[in-house]
């Protein structure tokens, strides 16, 4: 299990970070700090930073300046590697680097230790218990000994949100969990995330999205990149708006708010 963090120390606590590659500027300015009951989103169009943002907040990109502090630990002065440990993390590009001859309970035990493969750690039963409760909590144990390259895009997404949540990490930072699913798939895992994100026992999670409809319901924050920058941060209510997103986008918008969903259309 994972150590517990004070209720006093943000999880991610970002000053002034910037990130830029030769001379293009990625990141600028960002400020950003999230607390241990906090649920976040983080909305952009396509290119406004919002990966580069997840890749700093994971471990796996140092900044070209600034402070960034997770779980009370401040990279460059901290081992990387136990910490990355204490994350649970998804998204896209890591699902397509998974050795896809993998079992849907190795993929589960192999979040343990951030691994893209089962045989570069040893585990026992124990880890194998532990992944089957995480497939349990999203109706997936019964694909446990099934190949995870055998599963639909949905079922495959699940097992990803076993993986980011199994062993109790201390944050879940999960990068657009609901791209390439159909209406059905899209919808039970959105209902997979509000559950977590209601359940007080369970970490801070951050999602990262660039559709209104994909905001989970139990979101309390939210935080708006545009061009590299934070445009808005804060409850959500506040800033998922459509001044916020119309001003993001570049686009008159109006944005509504119903049965604990967001939805958008063009002004008129």
């Amino acid at each position: 299990m994972s150590p517990a963090v004070s209720a006093a120390v943000p999880v991610i606590d970002l000053l002034d970070v910037a990130l830029r590659y030769d001379d293009t500027e990625v990141l600028r300015a960002v400020n950003w700090r999230v607390e241990p009951d906090q649920r976040w989103v983080v909305l952009g169009p396509n290119g406004a930073g919002k990966t580069s943002l997840l890749r700093i907040v994971s471990l796996q990109q140092h900044p070209s300046s600034g402070t960034v502090r997770i779980l009370g630990e401040t990279l460059g002065r901290c081992d990387v590697r136990a910490l990355r440990t204490r994350i649970g993390m998804s998204s896209p590009a890591m699902a397509a680097r998974l050795e896809p001859s993998m079992t849907v309970a190795e993929v589960v035990m192999t979040g343990r230790y951030g691994a893209l493969a089962p045989w570069w750690h040893r585990y026992d039963a124990d880890d194998r218990e532990q992944a089957l409760l995480a497939l349990d909590t999203f109706g997936m144990r019964r694909f446990a000994d099934h190949g995870f390259s055998t599963l639909s895009a949905g079922e495959r997404q699940r097992t990803l949100l076993a993986r980011a949540t199994a062993r109790t990490p201390s944050l879940v930072l999960l990068d657009e969990p609901t791209a390439g699913l159909d209406l059905a798939a899209r919808e039970q895992v959105l209902a997979d995330i509000a559950a977590l994100a209601a359940d007080p026992t369970r970490p801070p999670v951050v999602v990262i999205t660039h559709h209104l409809e994909e905001i989970p319901p139990g979101c309390t924050h939210a935080l708006v990149l545009g061009r590299g920058t934070v445009l808005a941060n804060g409850p959500v209510a506040e800033v998922v708006t459509s001044d916020v997103l119309s001003d993001c986008l570049g686009i008159p918008l109006v944005v509504g708010h119903a049965d604990g969903r967001f939805h958008a259309r063009l002004a008129r």
